[in-house]
């Protein structure tokens, strides 16, 4: 009798062994699931495009408006230089606004050394300027002083003859290869003024056209924007030290035209996207004008790229090969003025109508309901993958069991038939609760 229950002993210690490993595993198994991390709303990542395939298709990848802060400080760098060297080093005007004489003629193999001698010994003072214009065969020197009498520019041209006998268009020696061209102070002052109201003019027609058109938050932003343009051209003259000519003048009406152009083209585009803006809260009044410059970048670089290869193709041809100077002044200031008439409408005038914009209460109340509906759909995801997570780790936990029952002896498996204890003598249903065992 005593060997029965020995053994009846020894199966007991064994299942009670066994049963602590599984209740071990099943620990181990929900540690492991609490300690998992859980999923967070919206950590897909993004697919990221290729800076030429994000500029070409305009889908707002660019952020400007963003960072506007930055392009107001670059900006305002760009006019503080532009001012200091237009007080500092002033503008060089050219014979048509300051008055004076001017003499040209071929160069040859004349130096500006031996011109201002030359000069000096005719007239008995120093020029104001000798310059070398064009490479060459073409190139010319000139000659700027103050005014000469009908005599004193007379001696000069003989005086220079007999120095230098330039060369005529049939190839010999000839006096009249050198010219001359005398302009009074009174006309230099009249060409002045009527320089200043062209320009004035231009702008009130500008802002009126922008006023009529669109708002007149608009019209401060583009009128701002090119008082830039000017400033910053002005500045580039100042500090390369070109002549200032009535080609210059028409130079930069024409850049003005085009800046004016390009801002057009951007206000569209954003009166478009921000049309009836009050009435959604998917996007805010600036990402959707953020959007439309994201939506204009080819075609203002485009316009600007068609723009400035005829004027680097005039500055190229007529200025270093043909010696035209009067081009040069105008070509300089077309492509100075097409890159800051670009750069303008851009990172300028768009970023202070969103800034003027948000000013004003309709803006504000607008960006505030976006904002309110954007943190309830984060939380709302948020809420739901929490849901998710709390599912997971109870799928998990309850797949643990499975497995650890699954493993245990005498626990049926979720889901099986249901087996009726047995005789061990005749293997056959007893009825009884416990039997079998």
């Amino acid at each position: 009798m005593a060997k029965p229950s020995t053994s009846s002993g020894t199966k007991r210690a064994t299942k009670s062994a066994k049963n602590d490993t599984a209740a071990v595993e099943v620990t181990k198994s929900r540690t492991a699931v609490a300690a998992k991390p859980r999923k967070t709303a919206g950590t897909t990542k993004a697919p990221k495009h290729g800076f030429l395939s994000r500029l070409y298709t305009g889908t707002g990848a660019f952020e400007v408006i963003g960072k506007r802060r930055m392009w107001y400080a670059i900006s305002g760098a760009m006019v503080a230089i532009a001012i200091v060297s237009i007080l500092v080093r002033g503008f060089t005007f050219g014979i048509d606004f300051a008055g004076g004489t001017k003499v040209s003629f071929p160069r040859g193999d004349t130096s500006v050394t031996q011109v201002e001698e030359v000069f000096r010994k005719s007239v008995g003072s120093s020029p104001e300027s000798v310059v070398v214009v064009g490479n060459g065969n073409s190139a010319t020197v000139q000659i700027r002083a103050e005014t000469l009498t009908n005599e004193q520019t007379e001696k000069l041209r003989d005086d220079l003859f007999d120095a230098f006998q330039p060369v005529g268009p049939n190839g010999e020696a000839s006096k009249q290869a050198i010219s001359d061209s005398a302009v009074s102070e009174t006309w230099g002052g009249q060409i002045t003024k009527k320089a200043v109201i062209a320009l004035v003019v231009f702008l009130l027609l500008a802002s009126l056209y922008i006023t009529v058109r669109y708002e007149w938050f608009m019209t401060i932003s583009a009128m701002i924007s090119m008082v830039f343009d000017i400033l910053v051209t002005a500045g580039v003259y100042s500090l390369v030290g070109f002549e200032v000519t009535p080609a210059t003048v028409i130079g930069l009406l024409t850049i003005l035209g085009f800046s004016i152009y390009d801002t057009v083209i951007v206000f569209d585009k954003v009166e478009e996207n921000t049309s009836g803006f009050e009435h959604k809260t998917r996007y805010t009044y600036a990402e959707q004008a953020n959007l439309a410059i994201n939506q204009t970048f080819m075609r203002s670089i485009n316009t600007s790229l068609i723009s400035a290869l005829p004027i680097i193709s005039l500055m190229v041809v007529a200025v270093w090969l043909l010696g035209v100077g009067t081009l040069q002044d105008l070509a300089l200031v077309q492509l100075v003025g097409v890159v800051v008439g670009t750069y303008s409408s851009i990172y300028l005038a768009t970023p202070l109508l969103v800034t003027l914009r948000e000013r004003t209460q309709l803006v504000q109340n607008h960006t505030r309901r976006v904002m309110r509906r954007r943190d309830a759909a984060a939380g709302s995801k948020a809420a739901a993958a929490g849901t998710e997570d709390s599912g997971d780790a109870e799928d998990t936990i309850a797949d643990a069991d499975e497995a650890t029952m699954a493993t245990t002896p005498g626990t049926p498996a979720p889901g099986a038939k249901p087996v009726r204890p047995t005789s061990r003598r005749s293997q056959g249903p007893t009825g009884k609760p416990g039997a079998g065992r």
